[in-house]
């Protein structure tokens, strides 16, 4: 039921670039990881200075502004990255990771208790959700309006564009930080000056735009695929609750296989020969992280969960300048996770479950469950 998907396999032997197809265009697809890594190095060649093309998809149908700092180069990257970096950084300080464990007991023992339970809805959203108001030094009750959203800030259920949903939002909170301000997120940039100006509300809103958007359904796919796993290797638990210490490594695991970000887009800004692909100026390319993350020339036994797997140098956050801000914030989730379930849960079945799948138009790849409905069997107590 949670098999390891490497659409990628065969290509990825055969040659080190892959075409895949994006919104009716050819997209050259990096797979190998020692090439993902060397091109994500190289923002000359490969930049992110494109607002929307940096997702793929691209986002111009879904938003408004240019999400920072990601989709800009260095060194104006670093530049805008230090503004908001405190913040992600918070997720490293026991007292935030202390509140997440926390979170993750109430939301695991409300589950345990419940005859059965649907783990995207009920508890990954509220999870990630809660947890981001930890972060952003914001009221725990404001999670409420952003379990609302769904899965995507951008687009849930019909498919329907919502982004501007999002963006209506945050002026608001920028307005209520403005008129109150605190020590919240939205106070911060609301005071913080750049180039001996204050940041327009633009800028404001690209930072607050990638705050909700980059690590929501990346954060909640990870959390019901490790507890699908658990379903099925119920073993694992055991070995977490007989040596805490493989917590850590076991994340990182679980971050390599199950990777729900595919890839992330660059673009050239002059014509470019990529491993013998010609890209036009402006043409877009693709990291493929998930391809690089099971390449056999880097991770023996790939398709193997291997929760004591070391090095694992996984490229699940990114790699570069561009290292993901939310590395940090999605550990503590994910080591939370695994610590509380390893001490509260024997195991658990699949009732019922949905998986959510990424169409396109080369490759398929199972990113996490549209529904995932459980029962647990709890630890007897000691």
């Amino acid at each position: 039921m949670n098999d390891i998907d490497d659409p990628f396999r065969q290509s990825r032997a055969d040659c080190p670039v892959h075409i895949g197809v994006f919104q009716g265009r050819n997209v050259p697809m990096i797979l190998r990881h020692r090439d993902v890594r060397e091109a994500a190095r190289d923002y000359v060649r490969f930049s992110s200075d494109a607002p929307f093309r940096v997702p793929i998809p691209s986002e111009e149908d879904v938003r408004t502004v240019r999400q920072l700092p990601l989709e800009l180069d260095p060194p104006r990257h670093a530049m805008y990255r230090r503004i908001v970096e405190p913040f992600f950084l918070r997720s490293k300080t026991p007292e935030i990771q202390e509140k997440i464990r926390s979170l993750i007991e109430v939301l695991l023992r409300e589950a345990i208790q419940a005859d059965e339970v649907e783990l995207v809805h009920q508890f990954a959203i509220p999870l990630q959700s809660r947890a981001l108001c930890y972060l952003l030094n914001v009221p725990e009750g404001e999670a409420q309006r952003w379990i609302a959203w769904g899965m995507h800030v951008f687009k849930d259920g019909d498919g329907g564009a919502k982004g501007s949903q999002l963006e209506e939002y945050c002026r608001e909170m920028f307005e209520r930080a403005a008129a109150n301000p605190g020590d919240d997120f939205f106070s911060s940039l609301n005071q913080t000056s750049i180039d001996g100006r204050a940041l327009t509300n633009e800028e404001k809103l690209g930072y607050a735009n990638l705050v909700f958007a980059g690590g929501r359904d990346t954060v909640i796919h990870m959390v019901t695929r490790i507890m699908a796993h658990f379903a099925d290797h119920s073993h694992h638990l055991s070995l977490l609750r007989n040596d805490p210490e493989k917590v850590i490594h076991a994340a990182e695991e679980f971050f390599r296989v199950f990777m729900p970000l595919t890839h992330i887009g660059r673009v050239c800004p002059v014509k470019t020969d990529l491993f013998g692909v010609e890209v036009p100026p402006q043409g877009q390319i693709s990291l493929c992280w998930a391809s690089a993350n099971l390449d056999p020339e880097v991770f023996a036994a790939p398709l193997e969960i291997r929760l004591d797997r070391k090095p694992n140098p996984h490229v699940a956050f990114g790699f570069g300048a561009h290292l993901c801000l939310g590395a940090h914030h999605a550990r503590a989730i994910v080591r939370g996770l695994l610590g509380v379930m390893s001490i509260k849960v024997k195991g658990l079945r699949v009732i019922d479950a949905v998986d959510f799948v990424e169409r396109e138009a080369t490759y398929h790849r199972k990113i996490g469950f549209e529904k995932l409905i459980v029962k647990f069997d709890a630890q007897d107590e000691v």
